[in-house]
C-alpha cells in the first residue's frame, strides 16, 4: 500500500483503479494560486526527491515561470529542471541527496518526462532528449501533442502518467497515442507491466506521484 497524490479532476476510473489496489489517494483540490489548467496538478506543487515529496509553501507565483518552481523531476542520479527556476527548498533537498543537476530550457520538465526507470525516460521535448542522452540515459523521443489539457492546445505524456511500483500507468487512451507501439514496447523492454484506460482520451492531470 502506497499514497498516491493525484488531481481531483483524474477520471473515476483511474482512481477507483488505485484504490481497488489498495492505495492510499490523495487528492489535490483546485487553487488559484497558479493559473486554472494546472491548478489541481501534483507536480506543480510537489517533486519526490529520494520518495520524499518535497512541497510548495505558498511559493509559487500564478503564471511561468512562477509556477514551475517544483516541476524538476528525478532521474536515478540526476535532478533535470530548469534550475533557473528551481524552488530554493527543492534544490536543497536535491542538493542533500547528492543528485547532479541537469539544466534544460523546458521548465515543466515532469509534466514532460515519463520516467518509467532510474535510467530511461519518454519525451516529446528534444532539448531534454539532447540533455539526456550524454548522460547514458535511454530516451524514447515521441510526438508531440495527443494529449488533452483543459484550456491549452495539448498537455504532456509525462504530466497523464506515472510509475506505481512495477507498473506504468496513464490516464487514458494509451493506444489511441500515435506512437503507442513504441512507447509499449519501451516499457514492456523495461520488464514493466502497462495499465491505461480505453474509455476516455488521454489527459494530463499533472502527474501520478507516489510516494
Amino acid at each position: 500500500m502506497s499514497k498516491i497524490y493525484i488531481s481531483e479532476n483524474a477520471s473515476p476510473l483511474l482512481k477507483d483503479y488505485l484504490s481497488g489496489n489498495n492505495h492510499i489517494i490523495v487528492e489535490i483540490k483546485s487553487t488559484d494560486q497558479v493559473y486554472e489548467s494546472i491548478s489541481s496538478h501534483p507536480d506543480i506543487f510537489m517533486c519526490r526527491i529520494n520518495g520524499e515529496i518535497i512541497q510548495s509553501e505558498n511559493d509559487l507565483g500564478y503564471s511561468y515561470p512562477e509556477n514551475i518552481k517544483y516541476n524538476g523531476v528525478q532521474v536515478g542520479k540526476y535532478f533535470i529542471h530548469n534550475t533557473n527556476f528551481t524552488a530554493q527548498k527543492l534544490m536543497a533537498a536535491v542538493n542533500n541527496a547528492g543528485l547532479t543537476l541537469v539544466h534544460v530550457n523546458q521548465g515543466y520538465t515532469k509534466c514532460s518526462i515519463v520516467v518509467v526507470d532510474e535510467n530511461s525516460v519518454i519525451t516529446s521535448d528534444e532539448g531534454i532528449r539532447n540533455a539526456l542522452l550524454p548522460l547514458g540515459i535511454d530516451v524514447l523521443l515521441i510526438s508531440v501533442g495527443s494529449v488533452k489539457l483543459k484550456g491549452l492546445p495539448y498537455g504532456f505524456l509525462g504530466g497523464a502518467s506515472g510509475r506505481i511500483e512495477n507498473t506504468m500507468l496513464f490516464n487514458g487512451n494509451l493506444s489511441g497515442h500515435p506512437d503507442y507501439i513504441s512507447i509499449s514496447n519501451f516499457i514492456f523492454d523495461r520488464g514493466l507491466t502497462l495499465q491505461y484506460f480505453d474509455e476516455y482520451q488521454l489527459e494530463d492531470i499533472g502527474s501520478i506521484i507516489e510516494a
